[in-house]
């Protein structure tokens, strides 16, 4: 029998357990959470007090960067993150990227607190949002479903954007690499809206941001692996994956099972791809859906997560029913 693969879920702390609400409701905002150490740490090991789990990463955001920039950034409940929009030269030059590092010690006290408490052979994740998926908040003002705005400043004035792409790189870097000086030892790049962009624009916006943060951070920190998550690219993530010099290669649900051992295991680890709705749903199709994952990619470098982060509407006994069929504790 094959060694069971290695499983965390995306979104693993958060509002589908109860004690996260319970932590949630006791601050005044999201943010407010994700820039409290204490609550931060606490909210991070709670998925791992329920489930064998195989990684932990820690509990924040990808906006807390634009926030660490001096963007004005909250979270509105109900409606999702409100940033003051950066569309222009002026705004973006008023960024500060040396004021970022203090802004985000709370994270990396957060860091350290976990590191603390995790057993040694249980690793914390951390993380970042890719300079892409970023920028289409900071210049949106919020989440969108087609990210026109920042696709039309990328088209219209390329180097004003080529600017705050800039910044985001030396601020994400910066931000992953006190990630690893706190104590975490693997990191995640997610590009949430890589799937926007055409190729051409996929390599500018998408490939050689993520291939300069990793660069910067591999030359600091040469033996963290690298996780890179490019949702929605498609058969363009057979490109990033061999491209961008990421260590392994986070699938979404859309990629075809088949194609991910084909076009990408044979070129590094990857890590997917399960549906957060068949997670939420359960029942014998989870059954099978887990085991087909794991039976096709489980023989190769593989780690069995989501293929996006995990729904608030989750039961917490489908979560158990999957962990325990990657690691084969259920028939």
């Amino acid at each position: 029998m094959s060694t069971p693969p290695p499983v965390w879920l995306m979104r693993q702390a958060g509002r589908y357990l109860p004690e996260y609400r319970e932590v949630r409701a006791g601050v005044p905002s999201f943010l407010d959470l994700c820039l409290s150490p204490k609550l931060a740490a606490e909210v991070t090991l709670q998925p791992l007090r329920r489930f064998p789990l195989d990684a932990a990463i820690v509990f924040s955001d990808i906006l807390v960067v634009p926030f660490a920039l001096g963007q004005k950034v909250e979270f509105v409940e109900g409606e999702g993150p409100k940033l003051e929009p950066v569309r222009d030269a002026a705004a973006i030059g008023k960024l500060d990227v040396g004021a970022a590092a203090d802004k985000l010690t709370p994270v990396y006290e957060t860091v350290e607190r976990v590191v603390a408490e995790l057993p040694e052979m249980v690793p914390l994740i951390g993380f970042c949002g890719a300079p892409w998926t970023v920028a289409t908040y900071m210049v949106e003002g919020a989440g969108s479903k087609d990210q026109a705005s920042a696709r039309a400043l990328a088209y219209g004035e390329p180097e004003t954007f080529r600017a705050l792409i800039d910044t985001l790189v030396e601020a994400s870097a910066n931000y992953l690499l006190g990630q690893v000086k706190a104590g975490c030892r693997v990191l995640q790049i997610f590009d949430s809206w890589a799937g926007s962009l055409p190729e051409d624009e996929f390599e500018r916006w998408c490939i050689a941001p993520t291939r300069a943060i990793v660069d910067r951070v591999k030359a600091l920190a040469p033996d963290i692996p690298i996780i890179g998550f490019p949702r929605g690219s498609g058969p363009l993530a057979e490109r990033y994956a061999t491209k961008t010099g990421i260590d392994a290669v986070g699938c979404d649900t859309s990629l075809p099972v088949g194609w991910i051992r084909a076009a990408l295991q044979t070129r590094l680890p990857v890590q997917g791809n399960l549906d957060p709705i068949l997670l939420a749903t359960g029942g014998p199709a989870l059954d099978e859906r887990v085991k087909w994952i794991v039976e096709t990619l489980g023989q190769g470098p593989f780690i069995f997560n989501l293929g996006h982060g995990i729904l608030p509407q989750t039961p917490i006994e489908n979560v158990e029913r999957l962990v325990a069929l990657v690691k084969g504790d259920v028939g």
